[in-house]
């Protein structure tokens, strides 16, 4: 029998989403302390789903949870980037080979992106940006490999919500997912794969400079 997920109370979802639209959005910032009692009285609920939606966030890594300092937005620095986008160099360009080589639809991929064009604010424009990503991977086939994209995908939208906040460079980034997109709607999936390569190892050289001297085997990309 396939395992199905608990449904997360109403409350809790609500209290969950508005968290984390504002750590992804820079409301909450980095460090920033998270007191449940403080919350719970602003959200108008109880303390319970306060405590449930912070070890949600806590699981997906947008939060850090410690006996002596409490709950607080995690921090973000060239380590905490490195880790994450390594897994996405790792497997999501691999992803989206997959989902070309199948000739899965694309619309999904394409409608987001013309969200972010649209789009009249930083946080309208990197959801688009997620759900862009997320449209062109999530087809690839392998269920397994498209839940552990998901795990990274709150962390790997907190290092984007630091660095934009530090140095703008969405345009950039529009240009780069065109570039994605197109190889993918012309079936080739391994121009899109390398495109997208490409794309998230220059996004973490351009917002982590003092980290793009590491040595790593994904450095050429």
């Amino acid at each position: 029998m396939a395992f199905t997920p608990t449904p997360i109370p109403s409350r809790t979802q609500f209290v969950l989403d508005a968290i984390r639209h504002a750590i992804l959005t820079g409301a909450l910032r980095p460090s920033q302390a998270l007191v449940e009692t403080e919350l719970a009285a602003q959200f108008g609920v109880s303390k319970t789903p306060v405590r449930e939606a912070l070890k949600t966030l806590a699981g997906t890594g947008l939060v850090t949870m410690s006996q002596y300092k409490g709950v607080a937005v995690r921090r973000v620095d060239a380590d905490m980037a490195r880790e994450v986008y390594d897994v996405r160099l790792l497997l999501e360009p691999e992803a989206v080979r997959r989902t070309v080589a199948r000739k899965a639809p694309l619309a999904a991929a394409e409608e987001a992106l013309d969200r972010a064009d649209r789009a009249q604010d930083g946080a309208e424009r990197a959801l688009a940006n997620r759900e862009f990503h997320r449209a062109l991977y999530l087809p690839c086939g392998n269920p397994l490999l498209t839940r552990m994209l998901d795990e990274v995908r709150d962390q790997a939208a907190l290092v984007s919500a630091v660095a934009w906040a530090a140095q703008p460079s969405w345009e950039r980034e529009a240009a780069e997912h065109r570039a994605v997109l197109r190889h993918a709607l012309a079936g080739d999936a391994d121009g899109a794969a390398r495109a997208l390569h490409d794309h998230i190892g220059s996004f973490i050289r351009r917002a982590f400079p003092e980290d793009a001297g590491r040595p790593s085997d994904k450095d050429s990309a």
